[in-house]
């Protein structure tokens, strides 16, 4: 019978003697196979009544379809490169209802003297309830002695399985049935906090602290918590509750400055993603603004980057958040460069030249410009290359005098001044969508 060939070495799999394929399956086996797709447990109480079908149980069932893979073999083109040899996938009636959340159908099983701990494809079924996210199946199978610190063939125990906000009542089960709250994966030597902050998952964060997690455990590329919290690429809809993880994490007294093997902080990685409040919350915690990773860049390098890909992000907020915390300026001869890669965000390239006192403007700062972005935004760009032939106002040169001898403190000395709010503002490079 053709073996599995695993890309991993960690752990050997244990097959079952005889392995059901289910595409050859008939009679009772196919019944048994069947009842279990749908969830169907007074089929099958009776089909384990009868004593012939007993072992059924513990059987191992091979899902794949070696007829399908042999064709497949005859187009070898549509083949993938792991995908040439034949691999088994196999699983037991105990995964299929844990992952199906088939209560009654799994209580049989159990009662009937099921393995609990069987794991023919790499995981047990308590990896297959918490990945598949139902908590009254992953507290049966405790209930039953099953391992809560069981390891995977991928190096995986069942809280790292748990990456979804619907999985938070099995990660409490896991918990209170003794599940290792730092336990590591062998992969990447994550713990379930690592995890839980990778997936932005606020309660589960909150659960595993007061459970004792390791606030600062790097694993194996350096990585905390707060840094995979920063570092996960993030869709707009998933800022907010990104920074509420982040904003619980440095409030239990996470290390704001710690880096990755490219020495990259959390900061770094925030501006990289350009979460505006992220930033606000790292600076406030004393980020170092300045500090560059491997590759030589820096924060606001970090958030130029991305401007032209998430524009609705709004990276005009961070840009303005590492100016006013004393972030060194783009160098004079990259600003049309920068024009060219962040014209699509007015306020971004505004906040930026504000933190200039003269623009020494050429034409590839007009060609910089695609026309259809400068009819878009005229009004902006109009008073941009009208300075070309004027200087800068008196008013701006006031504001980055004021700006320039306070450097890193303007955040901390401009709230204090007893000035109106309106003028504070503008110190503080409020937008005015109009460049003067």
């Amino acid at each position: 019978m053709p073996r599995k060939i695993s890309k991993k070495w960690h752990k050997t799999k244990k097959y079952q003697k005889e392995v059901i394929a289910t595409a050859q399956a008939t009679g009772c086996v196919l019944q048994f196979w069947n009842c279990l797709q749908v969830g169907d447990d007074l089929t099958l109480i009776g089909i384990l009544a009868d004593p012939e079908c007993e072992d059924l149980i513990d059987a191992t069932y091979d899902t794949s379809d070696i007829e399908e893979w042999k064709n497949f073999g005859q187009h070898y083109r549509t083949l993938r490169l792991w995908s040439l040899t034949y691999e088994q996938e196999l699983t037991t009636p105990l995964h299929i209802t844990s992952g199906r959340g088939y209560v009654d159908c799994l209580s049989h099983l159990l009662q009937r003297g099921a393995s609990v701990d069987l794991a023919p494809g790499g995981i047990t079924a308590l990896h297959e309830a918490c990945q598949s996210c139902q908590p009254e199946c992953v507290k049966l199978l405790l209930s039953y002695g099953a391992n809560s610190n069981a390891v995977s063939e991928e190096g995986l125990m069942p809280l790292h399985m748990c990456t979804r906000p619907e999985s938070l009542e099995c990660a409490k089960y896991l918990l209170q049935f003794g599940a290792a709250i730092n336990g590591r994966s062998l992969d990447e030597d994550n713990t379930p906090l690592h995890v839980a902050a990778q997936n932005g998952l606020l309660d589960h964060v909150e659960m595993y602290l007061r459970y004792g997690a390791a606030l600062d455990k790097q694993n194996y590329d350096n990585v905390t918590p707060l840094n995979a919290a920063c570092s996960q690429p993030q869709e707009k809809k998933d800022l907010e509750r990104y920074t509420k993880v982040c904003e619980m994490l440095l409030r239990a007294g996470a290390k704001v400055t710690t880096e990755d093997l490219d020495n990259q902080s959390p900061l770094h990685m925030a501006c990289k993603n350009v979460n505006p409040d992220m930033v606000d919350l790292l600076l406030a915690r004393g980020a170092c603004v300045n500090a560059m990773c491997y590759s030589g860049d820096t924060p606001m390098q970090n958030v130029l980057k991305m401007v032209a890909y998430k524009p609705d992000h709004k990276p005009e907020k961070v840009v303005r958040s590492l100016l006013n915390h004393g972030s060194l300026r783009v160098w004079p001869e990259a600003l049309p460069k920068v024009l060219q890669y962040c014209s699509v965000s007015p306020r971004t390239i505004e906040v930026l030249l504000n933190a200039y006192d003269r623009l020494k403007i050429t034409d590839d700062w007009v060609k910089a410009i695609s026309p259809e972005m400068f009819m878009e935004h005229k009004g902006f760009y109009e008073s941009l290359f009208s300075l070309q032939k004027t200087p800068r106002s008196l008013q701006h040169l006031a504001r980055w005098k004021l700006r320039n001898y306070l450097q890193g403190r303007v955040h901390k000395v401009v709230p204090q001044l007893d000035l109106p709010t309106f003028i504070k503002n503008y110190l503080l490079l409020d937008f005015r969508d109009h460049l003067h």
